[in-house]
């Protein structure tokens, strides 16, 4: 799969970039508001009479600079909690573990997943409620994927560049191989974009993440953070 080649320049006020970005972020949301109040209604219907537990995974997540905020997404696992979950993350940040099995660096899960949970992964259907997480100015439609605290206190001191931006519902990693990477690759893939954003350079990562969800890139894969599975209601921190 190809990559989106970033440019070379610093923006030149980054106060106006990222309020730029801001109303990006509100427009889109607006616009996208009635599609995906539907779809939502649709998901909530179909997760309620497919499994039993909450609508919601509501999970703690580390944001831009360090910041806490809880982050939402569709329940997509039965609930119950996998016991090697937080040894293999461990093991992954620390590049022990570059693969397993048919999804890369994370654990395939099959049997923890739900019959509309498949469908919402391999689609990213899932992610639908950080629409909210968006609208409350906790994540941006494009930035590095937030991680949990247990996992960014396993970071290498050259991870934590990646806490410079706002987090993102997309990013260049994602479009660049999603799930499929190894960690050190998808946090270079994120200081690049926190080194050389711009509104271009949203834009295109906007705009390339449907072709690469259409592929399925890197879909099907659970992360260890889901694996742990720390479900509505409860917050503490990880997955």
């Amino acid at each position: 799969m190809g990559t989106i080649a970033t440019p070379r320049f610093a923006v030149s006020n980054r106060r106006y970039y990222h309020a730029a970005k801001r109303l990006l972020d509100i427009g889109v949301c607006l616009v996208a508001f009635p599609i995906a109040l539907v779809l939502g209604l649709i998901i909530a219907l179909g997760i309620f009479l497919d499994s039993k537990g909450p609508i919601l995974f509501i999970q703690v997540r580390v944001g831009r600079k360090g910041r806490l905020f809880k982050m939402y997404k569709f329940r997509t696992l039965h609930n119950d909690n996998g016991p090697t979950g937080f040894d293999f993350m461990q093991a992954y940040i620390r590049g022990e573990v570059g693969e397993a099995g048919s999804c890369g660096v994370y654990k395939p899960v099959a049997n923890r997943l739900t019959r509309i949970g498949r469908l919402l992964r391999s689609s990213s259907l899932d992610e639908l409620p950080q629409l909210i997480n968006v609208i409350k100015g906790e994540m941006s439609l494009v930035g590095p994927r937030p991680h949990v605290p247990t996992e960014v206190a396993a970071y290498e001191r050259w991870h934590r560049r990646r806490l410079d931006a706002l987090p993102g519902l997309t990013g260049l990693a994602q479009v660049n191989g999603r799930s499929s990477l190894p960690f050190d690759k998808m946090v270079r893939y994120d200081v690049e974009y926190v080194e050389r954003q711009s509104l271009a350079l949203d834009v295109r990562i906007l705009l390339s993440t449907v072709p690469s969800v259409l592929r399925r890139v890197g879909a099907g894969c659970v992360p260890v953070a889901l694996q742990l599975g720390f479900w509505a209601g409860s917050f503490s921190p990880f997955a």
